[in-house]
């Protein structure tokens, strides 16, 4: 590896630990007011509010709201009942579950809606306050893309994917298998905005994409796509959402010894090769640098859409070893990808 690289992905990561902590600093002063909504306690989740509620200061509140299945936002008026107030996985921090059906928002400077369920409800609210819709895939995204709030023009709103762009995606093929350029991909119809940016990304490559009829029929199309390609990508859509697809294509991909890879971790356990994932710390951070952005006199109201970056590599040593690759280890390959960006 030549050490000037080295050298530069070491003040690359430098820098960025140094902003990270300048925007968690910053969201100190900022954040007054900031509400979290949540509409379950899945793992990413309750990690990302617990990190948002300990990266503000004590000057600067974070109510958590929990929605139960069906619940829209009550006021900030309405009585607690008993057992409104809980412990939860987000030790510490103050829970109310959200009932009723009201038109008047609780009082806050931003919110934050982690998950397509909340920010739905999110988007319901009659509120003016800067709002950023976490930890949504680009297909979740798609689908709240028609609701009337994102047309307001009295309202900034964020939208960061859960989810590292394609170009990072890319980037992490080229740098472990800089001579394999056919690369083939299963979809679904709901796909085809990931595979219009995979297209968008991926000049100089030669795509092969098959459509399958759903996530339980892949078998014709992974017969034909393994024949015509040298890699295989699962993406964050339904197929790479349910295990049992997910599996499907890792057991294509190992019978015809093509490298497998997505943008989750649990891919990697699984059997593919590497992916390049985010972490809730990561997209915390991010969170809160775009709650700055919004709230920066200049920008103007509107919507404000971020993939996850940086990016972090996961590799499956075994599959490696079994396919006679000797890659460089997680945490070069991220600076690595993350300095081309």
């Amino acid at each position: 590896m030549n050490p000037s690289f080295l050298r530069q992905a070491a003040v690359r990561a430098a820098l960025y630990m140094a902003f990270a902590c300048a925007w968690l600093c910053a969201g100190h002063a900022s954040a007054a007011g900031l509400t979290v909504l949540l509409a379950d306690d899945s793992a990413p989740h309750a990690e990302f509010a617990g990190l948002l509620r300990s990266g503000a200061g004590p000057g600067a509140p974070v109510e958590l709201l929990r929605l139960a299945a069906g619940d829209t936002l009550a006021p900030a008026s309405a009585p607690a009942t008993a057992g409104d107030d809980e412990r939860s996985v987000t030790a510490g921090v103050r829970t109310r579950s959200v009932r009723g059906n009201a038109a008047t928002p609780p009082a806050a400077d931003a919110t934050i809606a982690v998950g397509q369920a909340a920010s739905r409800v999110a988007l319901d609210r009659s509120g003016s306050e800067t709002l950023v819709l976490a930890m949504l895939s680009r297909l979740d995204y798609e689908a709240l893309r028609s609701h009337p709030s994102f047309r307001r023009s009295d309202r900034r709103i964020g939208v960061l994917l859960r989810d590292p762009a394609m170009v990072d995606q890319l980037a992490l093929i080229d740098a472990l298998l800089p001579q394999k350029r056919r690369l083939g991909v299963v979809a679904t119809v709901e796909s085809e905005p990931l595979v219009r940016e995979l297209e968008r990304a991926a000049a100089g490559w030669d795509l092969q994409v098959q459509y399958a009829p759903d996530p339980t029929a892949l078998a014709s199309a992974l017969h034909t796509v393994v024949a015509r390609s040298d890699v295989l990508m699962v993406l964050p859509d339904r197929i790479g959402d349910s295990q049992a697809a997910t599996l499907a294509v890792l057991r294509a991909g190992a019978g015809a010894r093509l490298p497998v890879f997505g943008a989750s971790d649990g891919l990697v356990r699984s059997g593919g090769l590497a992916a390049a994932v985010s972490t809730p710390a990561q997209l915390a951070v991010q969170a809160r640098a775009m709650l700055q952005k919004l709230h920066a006199a200049s920008a103007p109201p509107g919507v404000w859409v971020e993939a996850a970056t940086p990016a972090t590599v996961r590799v499956n040593a075994t599959v490696a070893r079994g396919l006679g690759l000797r890659l460089p280890e997680e945490r070069e390959l991220t600076a690595r990808i993350n300095v081309s960006r």
